[in-house]
């Protein structure tokens, strides 16, 4: 890891320079300041990678309520998630390479403020239709969150410091799904579904005014690029021509699919079929994101550094693939009839599982790309967001009353997410040392 990682920004570096002795106090008080600012750089950066899930998972709860209050189908409110999802892949597209010209900073501000106006509007929307155009909206300007914060990490980090910075991350970003599905049930106590928007238009401005005031820019004006739209796109095309970038792009975008399938359908799973309050489904969601944050800190603390990180991420693809086949099974009545704790554990050991799985594959891909983090980084949550798009409807084509569907999406994307991993990524390197 370069000595600028992500306890050292390079505005702490430059007041202590290489070449200046300091005494032993100046220096305890300045190791003291570059713990203190990368704490805060860390938790930046995880509020920003929460945000999408923050304004995903808090809606969860509310999707029936949704349903009934706008009088719409459950397939045309599933919509508003598919939108927001569609939001966040192609602003992705443009947001990294805008933050590749012009530096971390000023896209991402824009971005937040954004955000913060159409989450507002959604709270307002009186039909279905509009909810879902505010929620494209919303997606777009959310993306820069998520997409600058990763090129931020490899603008800080690399090689094995970089999957434990992911890991890190994901552990901050990680409490967003466990307390976001609890907020927004207790939100639907209390008022409709239009709060837990008014929710999340206060947590975004909160969370624009952090970034602002803390995190500083990473990437200096020597090191952007002068292109426009035009070397924009030779950069993507380059990365996609990587044939290994590709692979490991694919692998963690259709684990992405399988976890979003759940996202997708669990609030009618459990709450329609399996006759589960808001405040359960809430519960349970949160458990599930207790066992991601769980395994995020056992591959970042025990496995990074002493396991190659494709061995990590076969294990993490073996046990999603597993957890799938049991749903699939589970759902069509292989096993009889089984009530809703069988079901839960299936989608715990699936949702815990892609602690080994994402934060490698975005690792092993950014790895390859210190030329272009901001590109890379956009094509990587473009990839798992518009495949995660294309599954959110697929979970709903036989209606409301049934799990298949959920179970088959699922199984699907994690065949043929190790599909990419063994084919494109090929990871009989193990035998070269490969970490």
């Amino acid at each position: 890891m370069p000595e600028s990682g992500p306890s050292t920004p390079a505005h702490i570096q430059k007041e202590t320079p290489a070449n200046t002795p300091a005494s032993p106090a100046v220096a305890a008080t300045t190791v003291t300041v570059q713990r203190r600012v990368g704490l805060l750089v860390t938790l930046v950066l995880g509020g920003l990678t929460a945000l999408p899930p923050l304004s995903i998972d808090m809606y969860l709860p509310a999707l029936p309520q949704v349903t009934d209050a706008l009088h719409s189908p459950a397939a045309t409110v599933q919509l508003t998630l598919t939108a927001c999802l569609v939001g966040l892949a192609l602003g992705q597209l443009v947001v990294g390479p805008m933050s590749d010209r012009w530096g971390r900073r000023r896209p991402l501000l824009a971005g937040m403020a954004v955000y913060v106006l159409a989450t507002a509007v959604c709270a307002l929307a009186p039909t279905a239709e509009l909810l879902i155009a505010f929620r494209l909206v919303q997606g777009l300007a959310g993306s820069a969150g998520i997409v600058i914060a990763r090129a931020v990490v490899r603008d800080l980090c690399d090689g094995v410091e970089m999957a434990r910075f992911f890991s890190t991350l994901m552990l901050v970003a990680g409490v967003a799904p466990v307390i976001a599905p609890v907020v927004g049930g207790q939100v639907l106590r209390v008022t409709d579904w239009r709060g837990v928007f008014v929710v999340l238009t206060v947590v975004g401005l909160v969370l624009a005014l952090v970034a602002m005031k803390w995190l500083h820019e990473t990437l200096p004006p020597a090191k952007r690029h002068r292109g426009g739209v035009g070397e924009a796109l030779r950069t993507m095309r380059g990365l996609f021509a990587d044939r290994v970038f590709l692979g490991y792009t694919l692998t963690g975008g259709l684990a992405f699919a399988a976890l979003f399938a759940y996202v997708s359908a669990s609030p009618f799973v459990v709450q329609e079929i399996y006759g589960a309050s808001p405040q359960m489904f809430s519960l349970l969601f949160g458990i599930n994101s207790v066992g991601l944050i769980a395994v995020s800190q056992i591959n970042g603390r025990l496995l990074v550094g002493r396991v190659s990180l494709d061995k990590v991420l076969a294990v993490g693809l073996s046990l999603i693939t597993l957890a799938s086949t049991a749903l699939l099974l589970m759902a069509t009545g292989v096993f009889g009839e089984v009530g809703l704790l069988p079901v839960s554990v299936g989608l715990f050991v699936l949702m815990s599982s892609m602690a080994l799985t994402m934060p490698n594959a975005n690792s092993q891909a950014l790895m390859r790309t210190p030329h272009a983090a901001g590109s890379a980084s956009a094509l990587l949550g473009t990839t798992s967001y518009l495949i995660g798009a294309v599954a959110s409807p697929l979970v709903g084509v036989a209606g409301e009353d049934t799990a298949v569907p959920m179970a088959v999406v699922q199984l699907a994307s994690s065949v043929l997410s190790v599909c990419c991993f063994v084919l494109l990524c090929r990871p009989g390197r193990w035998r070269a040392g490969r970490a």
